[in-house]
């Protein structure tokens, strides 16, 4: 099998090897704080080694549970809000069909906002529907997915009785404490465990991505085996891969460029991005530090935010996801009368007109002042949707070593929460202001 790759060669002209091998010094010394455990956030260093550890029975009990749920149910709700959705929200999203007319179970998600709408519509498109959950909090406390498993809890009950709602709900949550557990362990569901070592942003590679996305139907045992290919490769090359991409941004950091945009050319690769923001956001987000990170759908977006990234404040820097292989072929026909001007491109597959809008995009883009980065990715595939998360993380940890921050904790995300439950009147919190 190829492995995903890197092309930062239209970023030379910004910044120099020299400059990047100086961040490559810190990025090696920030690898081997990982390596020995003494890195900021050590306790969470679960998901480095993490794609080796997951046995075949792991697996087995979870595509089994699985399997139970699709044949008892149209549809599984997965309750989860930010690490605890994402990453299989990014998955499902990839590897389904844009039109896919849903025959066996379909999987949709809430507990990532506190839409009153949405809640409302959700619940009226699960009144005639024979519905599991598949919840996901460490804590059981958080307000969002908390609020969504009360009420659809409640519906279910409702709907089926609670000895077929107790079948019907999965929940992954902390082995041992937390409000979610004592919920499971009362009611008797089946519980998958959220490993006290692993972060929510790191934990795609767990249950918390691996149930829902064998819920959708999707190769779970490929996924991992991507991640298990790269963390070898890792292993092999001192994380060469992730060393690079992290030493790069990095020097373009520091030559000012602190908004990094992920570019993607096919809309399947959209909540990978949302996934990929929230790993950045809130790994390097802190002490006043670190990069930006946002997204972009080429070439959707380049008939909106495109102007901007042209000739906009020359702040930014781009790295684009770029498959290289479709799963389909599509040809542009040819006209007789040719009044839209394409016979151009008749003959042609609409990947290659695709490809040579990335190219151009790029060239522009750079001669615009905007550096570019490819992570070139063979095909879209769970098996390189392993890769890429992997890739990813171990890059993250090491970006996160080279500006000095924990990039393990979200400190930050606390600010709202308690200002909310002030606002609410939540016991305990009466005396902010």
């Amino acid at each position: 099998m190829e492995s995903i790759k890197l092309d930062y060669s239209k970023v030379l002209s910004f910044v120099g090897e020299k400059e990047i091998s100086a961040q490559q010094e810190k990025a090696i010394k920030a690898l081997k704080s990982l390596k020995n455990g003494t890195c900021k956030g050590s306790d969470f260093l679960g998901w480095l080694d993490l794609p080796v550890q997951i046995t075949e029975n792991e697996l087995e009990r979870i595509s089994s549970c699985a399997d139970r749920l699709r044949e008892q149910t149209d549809v599984v709700v997965i309750i989860g809000i930010g690490g605890s959705y994402l990453g299989a929200k990014a998955v499902i999203e990839a590897m389904s069909g844009s039109f896919d007319v849903y025959s066996g179970t379909r999987v949709v998600f809430a507990g990532n906002n506190v839409s009153e709408d949405y809640l409302y519509e959700l619940q009226a498109f699960l009144k005639d529907k024979k519905f599991g959950i598949c919840v996901i909090s460490k804590s059981g406390t958080t307000t969002e997915p908390a609020v969504a498993f009360r009420l659809l809890k409640d519906q279910l009950i409702e709907q089926e009785g609670v000895a077929v709602s107790r079948e019907r709900i999965v929940a992954i949550t902390d082995e041992k404490k937390g409000a979610l557990r004592a919920m499971a362990d009362k009611e008797g569901y089946e519980t998958f465990v959220i490993p006290d070592n692993v972060g929510g942003r790191y934990s795609v590679l767990t249950p918390v991505g691996l149930l829902p996305v064998a819920l959708a139907g999707l190769d779970i045992r490929s996924l991992v085996k991507g991640a298990v290919d790269m963390w070898s490769c890792m292993k092999e090359s001192d994380a060469k891969l992730a060393v690079t991409y992290a030493s790069v941004r990095n020097a373009l950091y520091e030559k000012g460029y602190v908004i990094e945009i992920t570019v993607n050319f096919n809309p399947k690769l959209h909540y990978v991005a949302e996934w990929w923001k929230q790993l950045y956001g809130e790994s390097e987000g802190k002490e006043s530090k670190g990069i930006f990170p946002a997204s972009v759908d080429f070439t959707t977006d380049l008939h909106s935010m495109g102007q901007y990234i042209q000739e906009g404040r020359r702040n930014l820097f781009e790295t684009v996801l770029s498959i290289e292989k479709t799963k389909y072929r599509v040809q542009v026909p040819c006209d007789a009368h040719d009044l839209d001007k394409l016979n151009y491109l008749a003959g042609k597959r609409v990947d290659e007109v695709n490809k040579m809008a990335e190219l151009g995009t790029q060239l522009a883009h750079v001669e615009g002042g905007v550096p570019n980065m490819r992570v070139i990715i063979p095909e879209l595939t769970e098996y390189y949707l392993g890769q890429l998360f992997y890739f990813y993380e171990m890059a993250c940890a090491i970006s996160g070593g080279i500006l000095g921050v924990n990039a393990f904790d979200q400190p930050g995300v606390e600010a709202y929460k308690n200002n909310m439950f002030m606002l609410l009147g939540k016991p305990g919190y009466e005396k902010r202001s």
